[in-house]
């Protein structure tokens, strides 16, 4: 079974499938009693093919509308342009000048002339009654008028089944169909033979059994829909920050208004439609809207921001105008119809499962039906009476076909592929509790049999919360922590030396130092940013004065790429300074000049090299994330559209930023250990930080081998053989080596990978690995847009509760698919051999679908949500060519099976005498032992599910 399996069943992949695996299946699954149900949880291929070519046909149109609006840009600007826009009265009367499908308008077309008929970016913040600056104010009054006006930022959605409609998907099932056909007929026929109550008793037997067994069915499939509907509201919650009434706040996405200022940062997705306010740098990506790859360059010039793009690059403030079904985005939904997800390898492999079984079972309905009747062919004419047949012959024969019809039922196992989303849902339920949230259902099983964790350092084995707790500043090494400490160590840096330090702190950053809803100073930004913020605040430093006594003119953000950053400024004087930072070995190369100890800038000599090497490495030794500060002086030459400066830097000085190791991380790498599962370090940190973090964590064995990501990208094919699977930490790692490392493990040496991720540039290394896990808390949207699952706590402990958890989703399946076929064989084998050998069957059709109902629906409910135990982690993974259908298990099924035939068969030939069974309700007596007894077994069967795997 399982060769036929792996051949037939084993092209679908945790996730990105081709469509022709997802085809192929289907084809393959030809025996199925209830496609509805059995289905329910696959992708509508058919309706996900038309979703596209709508996606592709509005892409087009949107594509079309901004050529046609860039070509009019050049012939507007010529113009003078006569406003002809009349505001509505209602509008006017909430006090706005301006409707919300005007803005829509002006966003959908990109409408340059309506924009500068509205006086532009600032016109419209008129008219939306907001300032760009303070942003709309937060009266309760205010707010609700500005949602009567505008609307909200939801979009439609479908609504929830409602529970009659799963009872209706399962009266949908054929062979209870044939059995209500079956029961109406059994019905008439006794009760014109033996009249009423009689009579009607197999008929209402078969009925109350139907009824029964649809009701358990729905109620338990409707459970499951409300669980899917739960974790899909988790999914949805994003939240962003706004500055209202002033003050910066984070907001869920579902609560903008348009007149709200959005701070966007790189990796963020846009939540409504809107205009570029003010911002460095950015670029976005419009593929989900245009299907255009190239990134837009987002300016004054090109100010429209659309929902549903994502920042590539840069940041931005903005102003929205348009929300929920009026944006581009809301449009487009509106029109697709969408497939649903991929299903997952297992649900496939059942499907593969239950066509087997069920053909199986067809064939022994048909064989058992067949010797049935051949029984009853044969008495009549031994008797003489084969041209003679009574009403008693038509209900055996009615009773024999019905009893072929229920063997169908209870052969084929639609309960198979529909226990693993059972499992799935319950698991991905209990892990959102544990601070996990899966989006990508498949996750759940796949990190079940991880064989390798690639993790970040930063907020995932360590803390995120970041303090400057050493600097070096004019060749000074000094501590810094308590702010008496750190305000001594300013007034010991020479004024010029300590003014450009903290002009560098607080131009040369992404983060921000506001007042938050509750009047309070709050720093924002990541945690690089924050601990040099708050270490400029700790110098005696102020932000704003800093921020406002100098114009920025460009900005370079910080990726992973470049592994710096760097601002150009505008002096008073004229010309421009740069400032740059970022890794500390990367800015000291760039470097030719320093501040010495009198604060005077100096060529940088040997000695003054060696030194600040020196301080880096002991930094670096101590655990400590270092950078480097600098800064250049250049000309008035420069251009703002010219690349900032990457050589000629004066060194300002090195800052040590400690992050602590998370409680318990060491503790969960070990777990991995004792689990089989690899966990190696991927960081872009210097490769002595991440060697002292990594043996503090205990990843780094005596045995591992570190690299940087330079050395790392030079290796051939035959020396990446020999180190990868030594392979422990890669330090100063670019996006790509990740993408590179992830690709070799799962491909090369067929490991089973997840791998953790942040930022954007992570997104291919997410989308590559066989589960990629963005953090919750420091990712950004594209990185958990990119993800399986997302890690809430940002934790690597998490990390490995959802490891355990796809064991136990693993194990649980492998359960219920031992106990269910123990009792297909059974029920088979019993019914097929009692009618071969005795002309008749032990078990009728109302017994057989209680035990369907059994198997189907409580079987599953027991065995496939079985939470997880710590015993899971100290077994070996399953890997990429585990066998689902083990040895052991074929060995319990074939055990329990004969064990279970025999006792059947004892009872069904030396019943009556074991228990002393006479009179004319003997037969029916022992009939209704062996049913119990039957039941019995696999009541036991059930209970002892847990242990016989092992």
């Amino acid at each position: 079974m399982e060769s036929y399996l792996n051949e037939n069943f084993s092209d679908v992949k945790p996730k990105n499938s081709s469509e022709e695996a997802l085809q192929r299946w289907r084809k393959l699954c030809w025996l199925v009693k209830n496609p509805k149900r059995r289905f329910r949880f696959t992708a509508n291929l058919s309706k996900r093919f038309e979703a596209e070519a709508i996606r592709r046909s509005n892409q087009e149109k949107f594509r079309v509308a901004v050529l046609v609006s860039q070509a009019a840009l050049q012939f507007i600007n010529g113009l003078t342009l006569s406003s002809e826009y009349t505001v509505p009265e209602e509008v006017k009367t909430a006090g706005f000048k301006i409707s919300a499908d005007e803005l829509a308008s002006i966003a959908e077309g990109r409408d340059v002339k309506k924009l500068k008929i509205h006086g532009e970016v600032e016109g419209i913040a008129n008219k939306l009654a907001t300032s760009v600056n303070i942003g709309i104010p937060t009266s309760e009054q205010l707010l609700n008028q500005r949602k009567e006006i505008y609307g909200i930022n939801k979009f439609n959605e479908i609504p929830p089944r409602g529970f009659w409609i799963f009872v209706w998907e399962a009266l949908q099932d054929t062979t209870l169909m044939i059995l209500a056909v079956c029961a109406f007929v059994s019905l008439l026929v006794g009760m014109i033979m033996e009249g009423w109550p009689r009579g009607a008793h197999d008929g209402l037997g078969i009925v109350a059994s139907i009824l029964l067994v649809v009701l358990v069915t729905a109620t338990s499939d409707y459970k499951q829909s409300l669980q899917f509907k739960d974790l899909d509201r988790e999914k949805k919650k994003i939240t962003v920050q706004v500055t209202r009434n002033g003050l910066r706040q984070k907001i869920s996405i579902y609560d903008l208004l348009p007149g709200d200022i959005v701070h966007l940062a790189i990796g963020d997705q846009v939540p409504a439609d809107g205009l570029f306010v003010s911002g460095f740098s950015v670029l976005i990506n419009e593929s989900s809207l245009t299907g255009e790859s190239e990134p837009v360059n987002v300016h004054s010039g090109n100010p429209f921001l659309l929902s549903g793009t994502k920042v590539q690059d840069g940041s931005c403030k903005m102003l929205v105008t348009t929300v929920g079904m009026r944006t581009q985005w809301g449009k487009l939904m509106a029109t697709l119809c969408e497939g649903g997800d991929d299903e997952t390898p297992l649900q496939v492999k059942l499907n593969g499962v239950a066509t087997i079984i069920g053909k199986i079972g067809l064939f022994f309905a048909v064989v058992t039906f067949s010797v049935m009747m051949q029984g009853l062919i044969s008495h009549k004419l031994q008797e003489g009476s084969h041209w003679i047949w009574s009403g008693d012959d038509a209900m055996e024969i009615l009773e024999s076909f019905a009893i072929a019809v229920t063997i169908v039922v209870v052969a084929v196992p639609e309960g198979l592929p529909l226990a693993v989303t059972l499992s799935l849902a319950f698991a991905m339920k209990k892990m959102m509790k544990d601070k996990a949230l899966v989006r990508n259902l498949a996750a759940c099983e796949t990190m079940g049999s991880a064989t390798c964790i690639c993790s970040d350092k930063t907020g995932t084995l360590t803390t995120n919360h970041m303090t400057v707790v050493k600097a070096c500043i004019c060749g000074k090494i000094k501590e810094v922590g308590r702010s008496k400490e750190t305000l001594s160590f300013g007034s010991e840096i020479p004024g010029s030396a300590l003014s450009i330090l903290l002009q560098s702190i607080f131009n040369n950053t992404g983060g921000e130092i506001v007042k938050n809803e509750n009047e309070k100073i709050e720093i924002l930004g990541t945690p690089t940013d924050t601990a040099l913020l708050e270490f400029g605040l700790l110098l005696g430093g102020d932000f704003q004065s800093e921020r406002h006594a100098l114009n920025i003119v460009k900005v370079e953000p910080f990726n992973s790429v470049k592994k710096r950053m760097g601002v150009v400024l505008e002096l008073p004087n004229g010309g421009f300074r740069v400032h740059c930072k970022g890794a500390s070995e990367i800015i000291l190369a760039a470097c030719d000049k320093v501040i010495d100890s009198n604060g005077e800038v100096v060529p940088l000599n040997e000695a003054s090299i060696n030194h600040l090497m020196d301080t880096i490495e002991r930094f670096a030794s101590e655990a400590l994330r270092t950078l480097c500060l600098a800064y250049m002086e250049i000309g008035s030459e420069y251009s703002v559209e010219s690349p900032i400066p990457i050589k000629g830097y004066t060194c300002i000085g090195i800052v040590g930023i400690k992050d602590p190791v998370r409680p318990g991380v060491r503790e969960s790498v070990a777990i991995c250990r004792s689990a089989g599962i690899t966990v190696r370090m991927v960081t872009g940190d210097n490769i002595n930080t991440a060697k002292a973090i990594a043996r503090e964590c205990g990843i780094l064995t005596s045995e591992g081998i570190a690299i940087e990501g330079p050395e790392f990208r030079e290796k051939n094919e035959e020396e990446l053989h020999e180190i990868i699977p030594k392979l422990q930490v890669m330090a100063r790692s670019s996006p790509l080596d990740k993408h590179t490392l992830v690709k070799y493990l799962r491909t090369t040496l067929e490991e089973v990978v997840a791998v953790t991720g942040d930022g954007t540039n992570d997104a291919p290394a997410l989308h590559e690995a066989d589960i990629g896990l963005a953090m919750g808390i420091a990712g950004t949207e594209v990185a958990k847009e990119s993800a399986d699952v997302i890690i809430l706590d940002d934790n690597f402990s998490t990390i490995v509760t959802v490891a355990k958890w796809g064991r136990s989703v693993y194990i649980n399946i492998q359960k219920f698919v031992q106990f269910q076929l123990t009792v297909n064989v059974v029920a088979l084998i019993v019914n097929f051999s009692s009618a071969c050998l005795t002309g008749n069957t032990p078990l009728t059709a109302v017994q057989l679908l209680w035990v369907n109902m059994i198997m189907d629906t409580l079987g599953a409910l027991a065995l496939a949500t079985e939470p997880p135990n710590d015993d899971l982690m100290k077994r070996a993974p399953v890997g990429r060519r585990g066998n689902f259908i083990s040895n052991v298990m074929w060995r319990n099924i074939l055990g329990q099976s004969l064990y279970q035939f025999v006792i059947i068969w004892f009872l069904q030939t030396r019943g009556k005498a074991a228990f002393n069974l006479d009179g004319p309700y003997s037969d029916l007596v022992l009939n209704t032992i062996i049913f119990n007894s039957f039941v019995f077994c696999q009541v036991i069967l059930n209970s002892s599910g847990s242990t016989t795997l092992i």
